[in-house]
C-alpha cells in the first residue's frame, strides 16, 4: 500500500514538473508581434496603493510625471490607507491626486476595490496599478497605450528590480521574477495564452473591472488573473513595459511576504480550482488548466517533500523501487549536484538575458536554491493556517532611474 501511494505521488509530481518544463521551453519559440504602435489616445488612471510609504512614493510619482505620454491622458492617484507617517503630504506635493481609503483594509485588494468604486463614473479607459516602492520606465504608459489599442484588456509589464545587488536575498528575488518573466509569462505570450498578473505594473481595462471586482483573498493579483481567464480575457505580457520593484533584504520580511503569497495561492485554489477545471473541460481553454496548475503549486511542493521522505523510509527498510526518481535519489549527492548545477545555469541565463551584471549577483545565483527551499516550511504552515495577519514591510531604497533604464538598453 505504501509503495502504491509512493507511485501515485511520483506520477503526480512527475507530470506536474514536466508540464512546466515543456511550457517553459515555449519561451524560446519565435515570437510573432502582437502589439502595434498607435498614437496616444488611451486615458489611464494610475493607482498607487500606499501605506506608510513616504520615503519612496515621491520617486515613483516623479517617474510617472516624466512619462513619454501626454499629461492630459493620465491621472496619478495615491490610495492612502492606514498611514501613520506623512505619505499623504509627500504624494500630494509630488503631484499626485489623493484618495483617502475610508473602509477597513485587510489587503491591497480592499484598497483597489475602494478606488475602483470611487472612479467608476470617471471617463478612464483603463487602470494601471503600481506599488509605492516602484519606479517606472519612461515608456511604460506609451507601451500600455499600444497594448490596449491592440485589443488587450489586461496586460502585465515586466517586473524588474531596483536593488538586485543589495544582498543574496534581493538577488534571489530578482532571479525569481526573471524566471517567471521569461519561462512563464513570455512563454504564454508566445502561444497567445494568458500570462499572470504579478502584483504591480499591470494594466486592466475599466470595462473589465466594471463587470465586477470583489477579491476575497490576500493575493488580489492572482485572483484577478483567474477572474480574467474565467471571463475569457487573455492577459498579455509586455516585456518592454518595465517596473522596477524594491526587493526585501531581510529574511524576516521575506518570510512574511512569501507567507502572504502562499496563503493567497492556497485560498485561490480552494475558491476557483473547480470552476477553472469546469471551464477547461467545457471550452477547452488552455489558460484555465494553466491557472489551475499554477494554483496548486504549494500542494505539489509539499507532495514532493512527502515523496522524498517516503524514499528515505524505503531506503532504510531496504525496499527497492524501479523508477527514475528513486534511481536519482539513490545517487545522493550526485543527484543534488546535477540539480543544483542546472539551477545555477538557468540563473546565469536569465541574468544575462535581462542585462544584469552576473558577477555582482553571484551570491544570489549560488544561494537561490536556499531561497526556494525556505519556501517549503512556508507552504506547510500556510496549508493549515486559517488566518494570516498582514505585516507591514518597510521600503526605503532609493534608485537612479536613468541608471536602471540604461542597464536595460
Amino acid at each position: 500500500m505504501i509503495q502504491l501511494i509512493y507511485y501515485a505521488l511520483f506520477l503526480i509530481t512527475l507530470l506536474y514538473g514536466l508540464y512546466f518544463v515543456v511550457t517553459g521551453l515555449l519561451a524560446f519559440k519565435k515570437e510573432t508581434p502582437k502589439v502595434r504602435a498607435y498614437r496616444a489616445r488611451t486615458k489611464f488612471a494610475v493607482l498607487i496603493a500606499a501605506r506608510n510609504e513616504s520615503l519612496v512614493i515621491g520617486d515613483l510619482i516623479k517617474s510617472l510625471k516624466e512619462q513619454n505620454y501626454p499629461e492630459d491622458l493620465y491621472d496619478i492617484y495615491a490610495l492612502v490607507n492606514n498611514c501613520t507617517d506623512n505619505t499623504y503630504e509627500v504624494a500630494k506635493k509630488a503631484g499626485a491626486k489623493t484618495l483617502n481609503v475610508t473602509v477597513p483594509v485587510k489587503s491591497k485588494g480592499d484598497v483597489l476595490k475602494f478606488a475602483f468604486k470611487k472612479l467608476k463614473k470617471k471617463d478612464y479607459d483603463a487602470y494601471i496599478v503600481f506599488d509605492a516602492d516602484n519606479v517606472v520606465h519612461p515608456e511604460f504608459l506609451k507601451i500600455m497605450n499600444n497594448t490596449y489599442l491592440s485589443g488587450y484588456k489586461v496586460a502585465q509589464g515586466r517586473k524588474d528590480s531596483k536593488n538586485m545587488e543589495d544582498n543574496w536575498l534581493s538577488a534571489s528575488y530578482s532571479l525569481f521574477y526573471y524566471i517567471q518573466n521569461f519561462f512563464f509569462n513570455k512563454a504564454r505570450m508566445n502561444i497567445d495564452a494568458a500570462a499572470a498578473i504579478n502584483g504591480t505594473g499591470f494594466m486592466v481595462a475599466k470595462s473589465v473591472i466594471d463587470e465586477g471586482f470583489d477579491p476575497k483573498t490576500v493575493t488580489e493579483d492572482i485572483e484577478l488573473s483567474i477572474m480574467c481567464v474565467l471571463r475569457g480575457y487573455k492577459i498579455a505580457y509586455i516585456e518592454e513595459a518595465i517596473t522596477y520593484d524594491e526587493q526585501p533584504t531581510k529574511f524576516v520580511d521575506s518570510w512574511h511576504q512569501r507567507s502572504r503569497w502562499s496563503k493567497g495561492i492556497i485560498e485561490c485554489s480552494r475558491l476557483y480550482r473547480r470552476e477553472l477545471l469546469a471551464k477547461w473541460i467545457k471550452d477547452k481553454d488552455f489558460s484555465c488548466i494553466d491557472k489551475f496548475m499554477f494554483s496548486i503549486a504549494p500542494y505539489i511542493q509539499i507532495l514532493g517533500v512527502i515523496l522524498t521522505g517516503l524514499l528515505g523510509l524505503f531506503y532504510i527498510l531496504g525496499i527497492e523501487l524501479n523508477d527514475v526518481f528513486s534511481y536519482f535519489f539513490s545517487l545522493g549527492f550526485i543527484c543534488f549536484a546535477i540539480g543544483y548545477l542546472v539551477e545555477v545555469i538557468i540563473n546565469m541565463f536569465v541574468s544575462v538575458y535581462y542585462k544584469r551584471d552576473m558577477y555582482e549577483n553571484l551570491h544570489g545565483i549560488f544561494l537561490f536554491m536556499l531561497f526556494m527551499i525556505s519556501w517549503i516550511p512556508i507552504n506547510a504552515i500556510c496549508l493549515f493556517k486559517k488566518d494570516l495577519k498582514w505585516v507591514e514591510i518597510s521600503h526605503n531604497r532609493k534608485a537612479n532611474l536613468d541608471v536602471l533604464v540604461n542597464e536595460n538598453n
